[in-house]
């Protein structure tokens, strides 16, 4: 281990972010009645340019008005590159009141575009007496934000949660797809004449995880484009979780209870990090640092690995 202990992220619920436009709000209630962990009001993708002033006011007025409950309230604003993102900010922060939690900044680049939206919110908060700091979850996008994201990792004290955008980041890696996460037809190994498909975005999530653990921010899967493929959703999310993110998008209401399913470690899979503990309680007492569980070797590794299932079953057993 060195020197330089790895920090720990926030502490909270994020197995699951469902997505709604600012311009339907019609729908808020049903997705503060959901079991999402996070909720993110978008001003960005799913917002037309012409409903970008009204969309915004219908956050700001659903932040107040309506009962979100104990989840991380969010929303997404429009990218650095836009006429649009600083109007988000300070409308956000200057009329919305104190209920909400983070800002989504998409297609992060660098470092330095953390810091212009940390000035602005900072400015923001200190003219109007806010004394709930707002936090950020930033989007990796694109060619630059991937060659750069220990850096966007580090770039922020707000910084609690990063997200891969799979499809504006293929578009900006030039990858021949239109497909949005998952395995990829022609992104295949042959061998005796069979198809093997492999993930064509595990390098940059490995990468995206590695980034965050370093700085103690929490990795999270970005969206799953067709929701009517639970199966496809599913083996993208055990991917994703296998690699140490700690949740996925829902663009879907009905993709809720997919991730929610694959981010909640399993009773089993609790019992035996458990017993992993147990047992090595047990050599340790005997003054040995390894020891033998159902065939296997387990040492002081495992007590981490193990720690990381039970810490996470706690955490959401408490909070819901």
């Amino acid at each position: 281990m060195s020197f330089r202990i790895q920090p720990t992220p926030v502490a909270r619920p994020n197995r699951c972010q469902l997505f709604g436009p600012g311009s339907r709000p019609a729908i808020f209630e049903k997705m503060a009645a959901s079991a999402a962990d996070v909720i993110n009001l978008d001003l960005e993708d799913s917002v037309a340019p012409t409903d970008k002033d009204s969309a915004r006011a219908n956050i700001i007025e659903a932040i107040g008005d309506i009962d979100w409950g104990t989840k991380t309230l969010s929303v997404r604003i429009n990218g650095l590159d836009t006429p649009y993102w600083y109007r988000d900010v300070v409308g956000l922060l200057e009329k919305a009141g104190d209920r909400l939690d983070q800002i989504m900044i998409p297609k992060v680049g660098c470092g330095a575009d953390l810091y212009a939206v940390d000035a602005l919110v900072t400015a923001v908060e200190r003219a109007k007496g806010r004394t709930k700091p707002i936090k950020f979850e930033v989007i990796i996008e694109s060619a630059a934000g991937i060659a750069h994201v220990e850096e966007i990792a580090a770039g922020s004290p707000r910084l609690e949660a990063m997200s891969l955008g799979a499809a504006d980041f293929a578009a900006s890696m030039g990858m021949a797809t239109t497909g949005i996460g998952g395995t990829q037809e022609n992104y295949y190994m042959a061998r005796e004449g069979q198809k093997y498909w492999s993930d064509p975005w595990h390098w940059a999530q490995a990468a995206i995880v590695a980034a965050c653990r370093t700085h103690g921010v929490l990795p999270v899967d970005g969206p799953f484009g067709d929701f009517s493929d639970d199966e496809g959703f599913r083996a993208q999310a055990l991917r994703s979780a296998t690699l140490g993110m700690v949740g996925k998008w829902a663009i879907h209401p009905k993709q809720v209870a997919l991730a929610n399913e694959v981010f909640t470690p399993s009773e089993t899979a609790v019992a035996e990090a458990r017993e992993i503990l147990d047992a090595m309680e047990q050599a340790k007492a005997k003054g040995e640092g390894a020891t033998v569980y159902k065939g296997r070797l387990v040492d002081i590794a495992s007590i981490k690995q193990a720690e990381v299932i039970v810490k996470q079953s706690e955490m959401i057993a408490t909070s819901t």
